[in-house]
């Protein structure tokens, strides 16, 4: 779930900019927002102008880049049935996104669409070849309005952010199509609280204005403060990241003495609702109970001056009222990613105070069905882009007997993660490649799921080189390092203790190594210190281990202090190079590569 950004190559591309998209709010849209007599109004009668204009913001994050509809169980959203029941349901894919929003505006002449990040970066080959030119140009035919960056917005550093921002080539790549030069995205990147070390000067615009006849409503962006933690060093070079309720109180108090008074906060950060169902009521028993996570003490921190927090980073579905400083309920939102949702909320607007009737606030997430019309200015942007990146995505890379879940995969060893650590072991095992022993992999870069389905014409379980790169988008190096046994422990509790303890995350290991992880305990201990084997023979702490892992995780990335202290380092291949090699060396036409079974990892709960 966490949205675990990694290097990107020149050679690969993957940008920064998707913001996943939400499924939120048809509360609202289904009334017109001119003048209403609904009970909220001061000043209504005969004669009189109305008092309040419902303004509807539409607003979606965690798009990275998923402009086709997302394959297998990642292109799922779970709906609780009114028996109980959960069901699953097809969404996503920029050409329902793009109906869904249209549809939501109709009859709301007050309306702005906003995006809570990572609208690019580990984006499948479609947008990533194009160093996500495409999912720039859609959010600009979407119309969007606004987004904060997120933290894969980083993944190929801030100048190339800039790039996306204002426009032109790409400096080593060029232009992608003939006569054509690529425009930027025409709706503000906002970076609140990112700096450039050298100057102290905001990297991006810290906030925006939306104006419409006399409504006018702020926008303040923030990525999470953590974002060096999660993206590769050179991603964040040059720039300081700061704490996102300072920031925010501080940009409030800059737009209320300009005499905007009604303010929404889209930080790229989030919660976890205690069921992953996007109809699920987190204001259950009482306001936003139902929810936990790094946004409720931001959300409890941000003045009162702001009036709505659209929020991401989690990849999660909620609609929570959390309680402001002033104790007052406050909305905010999050509509999953890859564009399953969008949120719809109605922000009751004051014509007089100019600001916003927090009581009147109403939300609700909606799903992108894909039993809709397409939009036909996404198709075609969609064929032409494909149409580019043919020859190298439709290229078969291997073969498998059934779908092997990897980003759909909710337990802590996904098969999938076997799979690509088993690939990077193997690729770096040879004594002249590294000599790896065991190999680690991050469960945040496993992007989706390899589909059994053909995606296109290439036939039912071929794995083609698009649908790799979609698994693994970012392009790491791998680097083969000499750790002890008693950091090799150390990293394993590093899982489930220190900055993982509240969300873990769980590294995929190769075969051979074998533990128990015992989540009745907390902290550290729940990795059981002596059930850890290395083909049978207990991990010696004194040992030295040559140790594989992509050079995010050998950077110490993802909380995982213990892997950055590696020695003696072979830079290899790419995770990618590694994972198609594997695809190739053990699956034929006549002999699919089977789902692995997932007996590393013994799971007491």
């Amino acid at each position: 779930m966490s949205a675990t950004p990694q290097k990107k190559r020149a050679s690969r591309r993957v940008l920064a900019a998707a913001a996943g998209l939400a499924t939120v709010g048809a509360l609202v849209a289904a009334m017109p927002a001119g003048a209403h007599d609904r009970g909220h109004g001061h000043g209504h009668g005969h004669g009189h102008k109305p008092r309040t204009v419902d303004v509807q913001l539409l607003s979606f994050n965690d798009l990275h880049g998923n402009l086709e509809p997302p394959a297998g169980s990642a292109g799922n959203v779970s709906e609780t049935q009114p028996d109980g029941t959960v069901k699953a349901i097809p969404a996503g894919g920029v050409e329902y996104l793009a109906t869904s929003l249209r549809t939501a505006r109709k009859g709301s002449p007050y309306s702005v669409t906003a995006a809570g990040g990572d609208m690019v970066g580990a984006s499948p080959l479609l947008s990533g070849l194009f160093h996500d030119e495409p999912t720039i140009e859609a959010l600009n035919k979407l119309k969007l309005d606004v987004s904060a960056v997120g933290n894969h917005e980083f993944d190929e550093g801030a100048t190339e952010l800039a790039r996306l921002q204002n426009g032109g080539c790409h400096p080593v790549e060029g232009c992608y199509e003939k006569g054509k030069k690529f425009k930027g995205a025409d709706f503000p990147y906002l970076a609140a609280n990112v700096t450039k070390e050298k100057t102290g000067k905001p990297l991006l615009k810290p906030y925006t204005v939306w104006k419409k006849n006399s409504v006018k409503i702020g926008f303040i962006g923030v990525t999470l403060e953590g974002t060096p933690d999660i993206v590769t060093a050179n991603g964040v070079k040059g720039l300081k990241f700061h704490d996102e309720v300072e920031t925010i109180n501080k940009y409030a108090r800059e737009l209320d003495r300009k005499g905007v008074k009604s303010i929404v906060a889209l930080i790229h950060e989030g919660g976890a609702p205690a069921s992953t169902s996007y109809n699920y009521d987190c204001d259950s028993p009482g306001a936003g109970d139902g929810i936990s996570g790094p946004i409720l003490d931001i959300a409890k921190g941000i003045t009162p001056k702001v009036d709505a927090l659209v929020t991401g980073h989690t990849h999660q579905a909620y609609v929570c009222t959390v309680p402001d400083p002033a104790g007052k309920p406050r909305m905010v939102t999050s509509a999953s990613s890859f564009g399953k949702l969008y949120t719809d909320t109605t922000l009751t607007y004051d014509l007089r105070t100019k600001d916003i009737v927090r009581t009147s606030v109403k939300s609700a997430n909606h799903v992108v069905t894909r039993d809709q019309p397409k939009a036909a200015d996404m198709t075609s942007l969609i064929e032409r882009w494909n149409k580019l990146a043919a020859p190298i995505a439709n290229r078969p890379q291997g073969w498998i007997s059934a779908d092997i879940n990897g980003r759909g995969s909710t337990a802590p060893e996904k098969p999938l993660g076997n799979v690509i650590a088993d690939a990077q072991l193997e690729g770096l095992a040879p004594a002249d490649k590294g000599g790896a022993e065991v190999a680690f992999m991050n469960p945040g870069g496993i992007r989706a799921d390899l589909v059994h389905k053909a995606s296109g014409s290439e036939g039912d379980g071929v794995v083609t080189y698009g649908e790799a790169f979609t698994v693994q988008p970012f392009t790491n190096m791998m680097n083969v390092v000499d750790l002890t046994g008693a950091q090799l422990v150390a990293a394993l509790q590093q899982q489930v203790s220190g900055p993982n303890e509240a969300s873990p995350k769980i590294l995929q290991v190769s075969k051979g190594l074998t533990y128990t992880l015992d989540l009745t305990k907390t902290g550290a201990a729940r990795v059981v210190t002596d059930s850890i084997k290395l083909n049978g023979a207990a991990i010696d702490p004194a040992r030295t281990y040559r140790v594989a892992m992509n050079e995010f995780l050998a950077g110490g990335g993802d909380g995982f202090p213990a892997l950055g202290q590696g020695t003696n380092k072979l830079v290899g291949a790419s995770d990618l190079d590694l994972f198609n090699a594997y695809l190739a060396a053990h699956s034929t036409a006549a002999a699919p590569l089977a789902p692995p079974a997932t007996d590393r990892i013994t799971v007491v709960q």
